[in-house]
């Protein structure tokens, strides 16, 4: 595959991933408002179970099975590349009913132990849509082995759409007729069931169509040559070698927002009582998590864009030019989420009053999405590891991080309460960072910011500084309006001030210079070569300072 039509192909699943958690966020804004806090609980619980699942059957196969289809082809070897996809499909039907049942008979089990019995319902009802997840999964690993990423991406786009429609539309109908919370949350977690189906439907539409083509080209054999017949043992050994470090390691968030929903209730419930830890855990999971889930977004999908370039140059021994995407691979990573984390740190209670239905958990939205600025910068060095041929070292990393966050949460929970849980994933998050940087600076020789980090952060100290003045004059606003309409002039004041703020304060400050703007992606030159004439005169700093 050309170096192009790999970063091409990259985009294109980054701009479709952005797309699918912005839909993710949106739904459980309406949700949040229906359900109440123990429908809200209860569908926080099983979607951080759900979603923990999902990634266990799916993460890391994928994309191990489109590697290994894609040297089948390179080596003109099409039936063993269809040999290695059946397996795949059939691994992916097996593993998928295995878990549906799982989960469906153990959902009474794990909502008690999680002391929000009244979740069961709604874990039971995603349970169907895991049936075919795993099956998409390999179809969309197979299209990346073929080099066409747009059926993935609009399976995941469609799947998203039907998601938060059915979601919203079955808990709005089960308001109406004046169902009980519990069912409510069920009939939101329906959604994803009827996601899963729409986004077969679509993969299915494309497997056709390529099964015409590549009849059309020749490539189609009506039988399997017995000597390319590989045994699906040895298929399955290949796979598995590849994927189980990449499914650990992607595990990370998910099983991370999965303890604290398992958690949460058990440990505050003696502190607070039951109802105050099930109205923890609703804000926990439908607030805090939807807004945390923003700042990675973009920063992520930038970052992502320089992986293949970074494998590329890694292959090919070319350190300078290694080191240099590195070191911007990570800072892009750093710049793009710092202001989306300001912005919604400092106006964490306006946009809490505005988006949500009360504005209790302000402060634990506010944590959380501080969190992320870490998260960030683990997912994106742990995928310029993957990229460097290092799969099993982040997976290391992250089974510490993990067992830091189990430790964490069971000592600082019980001191600090909810905060103490929350600030445990901060931990969780900051020492894989530390770690995956450690084992990157042993392979190359990387700066993220260097002597620039005064200016960085003198920058974000005086925006914070400016967000929550801004926050605390909006505020007033609630004494002579009305409180959504305040709430979302504060709001709107902080990201607007501090969205044009940043990048002149970054080039003020000199932590982006002429010198390396032109490595920058597309977006980024475009939002920093109009302030550049705010550096002439003076004295021209290193770039790789």
């Amino acid at each position: 595959m050309a170096k192009e039509s790999f970063i091409k192909g990259t985009l294109i699943l980054a701009a479709a991933a952005l797309i699918a958690r912005v839909l993710g966020v949106v739904q459980r804004v309406p949700l949040e408002h229906m359900l109440g806090v123990s429908g809200g609980a209860a569908f926080g619980l099983a979607s951080n179970v759900y979603l923990m699942l999902l990634t266990f059957a799916t993460a890391g196969i994928p994309s191990t099975l489109g590697k290994m289809v894609s040297e089948k082809y390179a080596l003109n070897r099409p039936q063993e590349a269809q040999r290695i996809y059946f397996a795949a499909i059939l691994f992916g039907l097996g593993m998928g009913g295995l878990i549906t049942a799982l989960l469906y008979i153990f959902a009474p089990v794990y909502a008690k132990m999680s002391s929000v019995p009244e979740a069961t319902l709604a874990i039971r009802a995603l349970a169907p849509a895991l049936i075919l997840f795993p099956v998409i999964a390999m179809m969309r690993g197979y299209f990346q082995g073929r080099n066409q990423m747009a059926p993935g991406g609009i399976s995941q786009i469609i799947e998203q759409i039907l998601r938060v429609i059915t979601a919203v539309g079955l808990a709005y109908l089960f308001l109406t007729w004046g169902y009980s919370e519990e069912k409510m949350a069920a009939g939101a977690s329906f959604g994803g069931v009827l996601g899963s189906i729409g986004a077969f439907l679509v993969m299915l539409y494309y497997a056709r169509k390529l099964k015409k083509a590549d009849r059309e080209a020749g490539l189609a054999r009506n039988g399997q040559d017995k000597s390319v017949i590989m045994p699906l043992r040895q298929i399955y050994k290949d796979i598995f070698k590849l994927s189980i470090p990449i499914v650990i390691t992607s595990l990370a968030v998910p099983i991370i927002y999965f303890i604290d929903s398992s958690i949460i209730v058990p440990i505050l419930k003696g502190q607070i009582g039951e109802p105050l830890a099930k109205e923890a855990l609703k804000v926990l999971t439908m607030n805090a998590q939807s807004i945390a889930g923003i700042p990675p977004i973009l920063a992520i999908a930038l970052s992502t864009s320089i992986i293949p370039i970074i494998s590329s140059a890694f292959a090919r021994k070319e350190m300078d030019h290694l080191n240099k995407q590195v070191t911007l691979a990570l800072r892009i990573a750093i710049l793009s989420g710092t202001p989306i984390v300001l912005i919604l740190c400092t106006a964490a209670f306006s946009v809490n009053g505005l988006l949500f239905s009360s504005t209790n958990g302000s402060g634990i939205i506010s944590l959380l999405t501080f969190c992320t600025i870490f998260q960030i910068v683990m997912m994106v060095s742990g995928s310029i590891l993957f990229g460097l041929g290092r799969p099993k070292t982040p997976m290391f990393h992250v089974m510490i991080g993990i067992a830091v966050k189990l430790a964490g949460s069971f000592t600082l929970g019980y001191i600090f309460g909810i905060y103490g849980i929350v600030g445990s994933t901060m931990l969780c998050f900051a020492v894989t960072m530390y770690l995956n940087q450690r084992s990157l600076k042993q392979i190359v020789d990387f700066k993220i910011l260097g002597s620039r980090w005064a200016g960085f952060l003198t920058t974000v100290i005086a925006l914070a500084g400016i967000g929550y003045l801004i926050e605390w004059a909006g505020n007033q606003l609630t004494h002579v309006m009305h409180a959504r309409i305040a709430y979302f002039i504060s709001s709107s004041l902080v990201g607007l001030v501090l969205i044009v703020l940043y990048p002149v304060m970054l080039v003020v400050f000199r932590v982006v210079t002429q010198q390396e703007l032109s490595s920058y992606p597309r977006p980024l030159r475009k939002v920093f070569q109009p302030l550049m004439r705010l550096q002439r005169g003076q004295a021209v700093q290193s770039s790789d300072s």
